[in-house]
């Protein structure tokens, strides 16, 4: 049980979150556990994305305001367009969590192939989105941050912008690990670095790096991930909703340009 001290350190009422990549998997969850914490939300994703059921769900557990925001991040225009609306039409931005991303199983040309066939069209598509979007966000957004309470930017990293991948988890399946999901994922932890002494102090910038979430993968490369994993599974999407509440609250004030892999000890082995 939380002491009252902690009740009210963790307590988000009267704040407005955005959450990035919001109708996925883990923006699902992060949207939740804002909700479920007093946060209003502001959630944003591609032109594509039905908010229906996400907005349906939160909105019948927790007494929310909800506003949605669609984006290309692909597309500096959209991305300019998008910060302009938020700015124009809310005051105070409390929390700012960067979700939205090209992962390792996205669907696109040249990209989760050998390396070989990895193309350099395709790698600056994944800068686009993972890095630099998240670049332009913080700086569309900071001054309404720099004027909100407990202003925090939490950006959603991985294990492999920390480490190398380990191929041999990847032999015999038809799996793979673009190099380019990597890289702008490690070029994201030196931009949380960055942008934490640049917004000091007024605003704490953190990075969450999940290790690999269990999605129905391959037997093969299941059964390699646990044996290489001290906690021995893989992730689930609600693993990540005690760093979310840790970084987005005042339980971690104190706390800033810090990485916290979520990952069952993988580093460590």
């Amino acid at each position: 049980m939380f002491c009252e001290h902690n009740k009210e350190l963790i307590n988000l009422n009267g704040r407005v979150s955005i959450v990035t990549g919001a109708t996925g998997h883990l923006g699902k969850v992060i949207s939740e556990t804002l909700a479920e914490l007093g946060s209003d939300l502001i959630l944003i994703d591609r032109p594509e994305s039905d908010f229906s059921t996400t907005i349906s769900d939160l909105k019948q557990r927790w007494a929310i305001e909800i506003q949605t925001y669609s984006c290309d991040f692909e597309l500096p225009s959209q991305r300019e367009e998008l910060i302009s609306s938020v700015v124009n039409s809310h005051e105070q931005i409390n929390c700012l969590v960067n979700n939205a991303a090209f992962v390792g199983i996205s669907e696109l040309n040249g990209w989760s192939v050998p390396f070989e066939q990895q193309t350099a069209e395709t790698f600056s598509r994944a800068l686009e989105v993972n890095l630099t979007a998240v670049f332009d966000l913080a700086k569309g957004f900071s001054n309404a941050l720099r004027n909100s309470k407990g202003a925090n930017i939490i950006n959603i990293g991985s294990i492999y912008g920390m480490y190398a991948p380990d191929w041999n988890l990847y032999e015999g399946t038809t799996m793979n690990n673009p190099a380019g999901y990597g890289s702008s994922k490690a070029g994201l932890l030196q931009l949380t670095r960055w942008l934490s002494t640049q917004l000091a102090p007024q605003v704490r910038v953190n990075s969450i790096s999940p290790g690999g979430i269990f999605r129905n993968q391959d037997k093969e490369f299941v059964k390699r991930y646990e044996a290489k994993t001290p906690l021995g599974r893989m992730a689930t999407e609600e693993d990540l909703k005690g760093a979310i509440a840790y970084l987005a609250t005042d339980l971690s004030k104190y706390v800033s340009g810090q990485n916290l892999p979520v990952e069952g000890g993988w580093g460590v082995m």
